[in-house]
């Protein structure tokens, strides 16, 4: 026969079975939710460290004192002709170009603000290089606001002109094509030098082993990649990660 307490006891597990349920997976859901901010947080600090290593080359080693000197050699020059216009535009554009390189402790930015650097870049070889350099630049309209890692494009751009323009008399081919497949981004950077840039480019942090580990930290969950290609007329490089908004982040 079935007592008072029996039956009391029967209902108070039968309320407290669910509550008891419910806590748990709650319990189980705010655990999970630590661990995934714990593995984003440490993602996070490995993105910055690397972030900072590409800095620290991008401020030691690309800005080099030839570069410097040339650079300020190719302003004067416009002073010295008093080409004054020319020598405005281009001492703005040096600014902008610093200012850039000092300022830029992001872990990400939009490819609408690499390009601006990679623009600001490529005025001041052009006062270096004059009519020698022929450069040419494409991209889908509607991929300005996606992110990608600083220095991806400008690392790429930079090696062109130290490993091979500079080394090779005659005319420099520089072209830069950014499209959007599907859901991913396609950079692609290609110059008219046949020679082989590979030992410069996976040296240290400099070139693309960085720009690989910190596009596999930025997207963990995608897949990236980054390709030297050394082809009969030229060398190209292809980098494709996810394409991805601010927002989302």
């Amino acid at each position: 026969m079935l007592t008072v307490e029996v039956f009391s006891l029967s209902i108070m597990i039968a309320v407290l079975a669910p509550l008891l349920g419910a806590f748990t997976l709650l319990f189980l859901f705010i655990f999970e939710k630590r661990i995934d901010l714990l593995e984003k947080q440490k993602r996070e600090i490995a993105l910055e460290r690397e972030l900072q290593k590409a800095l620290y080359n991008q401020l030691n080693q690309e800005i080099q004192p030839h570069f410097l000197f040339n650079t300020l050699n190719s302003i004067l020059s416009l002073a010295r002709l008093e080409r004054k216009t020319e020598l405005i535009r281009s001492i703005e554009t040096l600014s902008k170009l610093l200012k850039f390189k000092y300022q830029t402790n992001n872990t990400y930015i939009t490819i609408e603000d690499e390009l601006n650097y990679v623009n600001y870049y490529l005025e001041i070889q052009k006062i270096r290089f004059r009519e020698r350099l022929h450069y040419d630049l494409s991209f889908d309209a509607n991929i300005t606001q996606a992110i990608t890692i600083p220095f991806l494009i400008q690392t790429i751009v930079e090696n062109a002109f130290k490993h091979a323009f500079e080394k090779v008399i005659g005319e420099a081919f520089l072209k830069i094509s950014i499209e959007k497949k599907h859901q991913e981004i396609h950079i692609t950077v290609w110059n008219n030098s046949v020679e082989n840039h590979e030992e410069f480019s996976y040296k240290s942090g400099l070139g693309l082993e960085n720009i690989t580990k910190r596009l596999d930290l930025l997207f963990p969950n995608s897949e990236t990649s980054v390709q030297l290609i050394n082809e009969a007329d030229g060398t190209r490089v292809l980098a494709i990660f996810p394409f991805m908004l601010n927002l989302e982040i």
